[in-house]
């Protein structure tokens, strides 16, 4: 089969289309999956520009975020059948392969029925940033209905669906964004109000808009400048959660604001093999799947590329500033 092997850590050269060995199932509960697409993520680009997180070694496929059809199965499965297309976020890290191949092979546990009304290409965007953004805004952050959330960069692939979860769940929504044309789009999620924040940050106009209230919960996704400036506009009492490290923030007003500060960081239950907390993982495709059955719930995607165009899908996300998710299109 053809895949995106990463070769070494470094530079999007690193990255090469070769011809490899199909994977095979060797567990009873594996299905072979023929992958149609595979999401891009700003944790590939990391991977790799750092390396690995898992011991497997190099060379590695990246890509946690697939979608495709079910084409053998093992003994004991009995959650799919051939046939059946699938999407799921499993791989990619480093122990086990990725989904910038043709096929790929994964425990059926950790896979969902893919949303009928989804393309393959939309449906490989969804997993990793529908579960960031559930864990954020609801297991981290507790948002309730009525409560007003500020969600920092609403228009990217973790905040243009933070904003639909929200509103689904009856809350009031701030969302920041760098421009006109991702304010309309934002507004077109559902956003109730948007705060363009460049050239002059965002904490006046957030603060005006909550008549100096500040936010019930803050979802930083883009680093430490904005995590450092949104302590000033979530609301005393308040939660702040980040799928970012916040450096060296100084943190007095964050105390003095009595402050829940929390981490989102979906990949830990594969990291740490925690499979009861991955279970969840699932749960929220299968919840995000009516959803978007539903009509309530939509990905964008921006750019779709070809696989062999892997190595500009990484050169765009990594210059920043792009809508919805970047996908990449995977040929029989």
């Amino acid at each position: 089969m053809k895949a995106i092997i990463m070769t070494a850590a470094g530079n999007t050269d690193v990255l090469t289309l070769q011809d490899i060995a199909e994977p095979q199932i060797t567990q009873p509960t594996q299905i072979k999956v023929q992958l149609k697409a595979a999401g891009i993520n700003p944790v590939d680009t990391k991977i790799r520009r750092h390396g690995l997180f898992g011991s497997g070694g190099l060379p590695a496929i990246l890509g946690c975020d697939g979608a495709g059809v079910v084409t053998e199965i093992g003994s004991a499965v009995d959650k799919f059948k051939p046939g059946d297309q699938v999407w799921f976020c499993n791989g990619g890290l480093g122990d086990e392969p990725g989904n910038y191949a043709q096929t790929t092979v994964l425990d059926q546990r950790w896979a969902s029925l893919k949303p009928t009304s989804l393309s393959f290409t939309e449906a490989a965007a969804a997993p990793l940033v529908l579960i960031t953004a559930w864990g954020a805004l609801f297991d981290r952050g507790g948002l309730q209905a009525g409560q007003t959330l500020l969600i920092h960069a609403g228009a990217g692939g973790v905040g243009h669906v933070a904003i639909q979860l929200a509103k689904i769940h009856g809350a009031r929504v701030i969302a920041t964004v760098s421009n006109e044309e991702k304010a309309q789009f934002v507004k077109s999620l559902g956003a109730d109000d948007v705060v363009i924040y460049q050239p002059n940050g965002f904490a006046d106009e957030v603060n005006q808009l909550t008549n100096g209230n500040g936010a019930d919960l803050v979802f930083d996704t883009v680093g430490p400048a904005v995590f450092k400036e949104s302590i000033a506009v979530t609301a005393h009492f308040g939660r702040l959660v980040t799928i970012l490290d916040f450096g060296d923030t100084p943190l007095a007003e964050a105390r003095m604001r009595n402050l829940l500060i929390g981490f989102e960081l979906m990949l830990t239950p594969m990291l740490r093999r925690l499979d009861t907390a991955r279970d969840k993982h699932v749960d929220i495709l299968d919840r995000c799947r009516q959803w978007i059955d539903e009509g309530q719930l939509k990905i964008h995607v921006s750019q779709q590329l070809p696989l062999t165009d892997a190595m500009k899908a990484h050169q765009i996300l990594e210059g920043g500033h792009t809508t919805g998710k970047i996908v990449l299109t995977i040929a029989d």
